[in-house]
C-alpha cells in the first residue's frame, strides 16, 4: 500500500475511533444545543451593541452572514424568528436581559472550547472564569466585527456613488467585490474556524497544524447542508413526526451534524500531530541506533589504514 494512502488510513482512522470512544457523538449534540440556544441571546446582545456603535444594519447584516450558508428549507423558518425577536425594543445597553444575552451566547463558545479540548486530548489548564471571560470576549469581538462590517457594506456604495466621477475604477472594484456573495461568507466562515481552532482550545497550535483539519470542514460542512437539504426535500416526514416543533428539530440535527463535522475535523488535526510526533521520535530513536554502528565503522577503517601504512613502511 502506498505511504500517503497508508498514512491517510491511519490519521482518519485514529480520528474516527477517538471521536466515537471520546462522547464524540454526545459532544456534538452539546454543540448544537449549546448554539441554536446562543444565536438568539448573540443576535439581541449584537443589535444592542451594534445600535450603540451607529451599527443599525447590523441585525440584517448578521442574519444574512450566519443563515445564506444553510439551506433555505431550514435557514427561512428560524430566520424569521429572529428577525421577529429582533424587531422588540429591550432598552439601552446595559440593561439586565441584554447583559444576561450576552452571557447566554458566550454558552455556544463555551460548548466549542470544551469540545475542542476533548478532540486536541488536551485538559484545561486555566481557571473557569478566565475560560469565561475569553468566551464573553469572542462574543463581543464578533459582534463588533459584524457591526463594523454592516457599516461598511452600508457606506461603500454611498462612497462609490459620491466617487464615482472623479475614481471610476471604483466603481469596478466595488461591483467585483460585490460579486463574490457566497464567497465573503466563506471567507468569514475560514477565518472564523482559524481563530476557534487557534485560540479556543487550551495549548498552543500553529497554522499549519489546523488547516488540514479546516479545510475538511469547509467541503464536509458542504456536503452535509446538500445532502440534508435533499433528504428534507425527498424523504422527510419531521412535520408528520413532530408537528409545531419541525422547523426547532430540523434546525437541531442540522447544527448537530455541522458540530459532529466541526469536531472531527479537529480529531483530524489531532491525529496528524500525534502521527508526526509519533515518526519524530521513532526517527530519533533510529538515528541512535545507527550512530554505535557508524563509529564501530569508522574505528574499523582507521585500523585497516594503520595496518595498510605499517605494511607500506616495512
Amino acid at each position: 500500500m502506498p505511504s500517503p494512502i497508508r498514512v491517510a488510513y491511519r490519521v482518519i482512522f485514529d480520528a474516527i475511533w477517538h471521536f466515537s470512544e471520546d462522547d464524540g457523538w454526545a459532544m456534538a449534540s452539546h454543540v448544537a444545543l449549546s448554539t441554536l440556544l446562543a444565536i438568539f441571546p448573540f443576535l439581541i446582545f449584537g443589535t444592542a451593541l451594534g445600535s450603540f456603535l451607529g451599527a443599525d444594519q447590523f441585525a440584517e447584516t448578521a442574519v444574512h452572514l450566519i443563515f445564506d450558508t444553510w439551506p433555505e428549507s431550514i435557514a427561512a423558518p428560524i430566520s424569521r424568528e429572529v428577525v421577529a425577536v429582533l424587531t422588540i425594543p429591550r432598552g439601552g445597553l446595559l440593561t439586565v436581559s441584554v447583559l444576561a444575552a450576552a452571557y447566554f451566547a458566550s454558552n455556544g463558545v463555551e460548548a466549542l472550547r470544551v469540545s475542542l479540548n476533548r478532540a486536541y486530548r488536551v485538559a484545561e489548564t486555566r481557571y473557569w472564569y478566565i475560560t469565561r471571560l475569553a468566551s464573553l470576549g469572542f462574543v463581543i469581538a464578533g459582534v463588533v466585527a459584524l457591526a463594523v462590517l454592516s457599516i461598511v457594506l452600508v457606506a461603500a456604495p454611498l462612497a462609490v456613488r459620491a466617487t464615482g466621477d472623479w475614481l471610476p475604477w471604483l466603481t469596478y472594484v466595488y461591483s467585483w467585490v460585490e460579486s463574490w456573495g457566497l464567497f465573503g461568507t466563506v471567507l468569514v466562515l475560514l477565518v472564523g474556524l482559524l481563530i476557534a481552532h487557534l485560540w479556543l482550545p487550551a495549548g498552543r497550535r500553529k497554522i499549519a497544524d489546523v488547516l488540514p483539519g479546516i479545510l475538511f470542514t469547509l467541503v464536509a460542512w458542504s456536503i452535509g447542508a446538500y445532502a440534508f437539504a435533499s433528504y428534507l426535500a425527498t424523504f422527510s416526514s419531521y412535520v408528520s413526526t413532530y408537528a409545531g416543533l419541525a422547523s426547532i428539530m430540523v434546525a437541531l440535527v442540522f447544527l448537530y451534524i455541522i458540530g459532529a463535522i466541526f469536531i472531527i475535523g479537529a480529531e483530524i488535526n489531532a491525529a496528524l500531530l500525534k502521527y508526526r510526533v509519533k515518526h519524530l521520535v521513532l526517527d530519533r530513536i533510529r538515528g541512535v541506533k545507527k550512530q554505535p554502528q557508524a563509529e564501530q565503522e569508522s574505528i574499523e577503517d582507521e585500523a585497516i589504514a594503520r595496518e595498510q601504512g605499517a605494511n607500506a613502511g616495512r
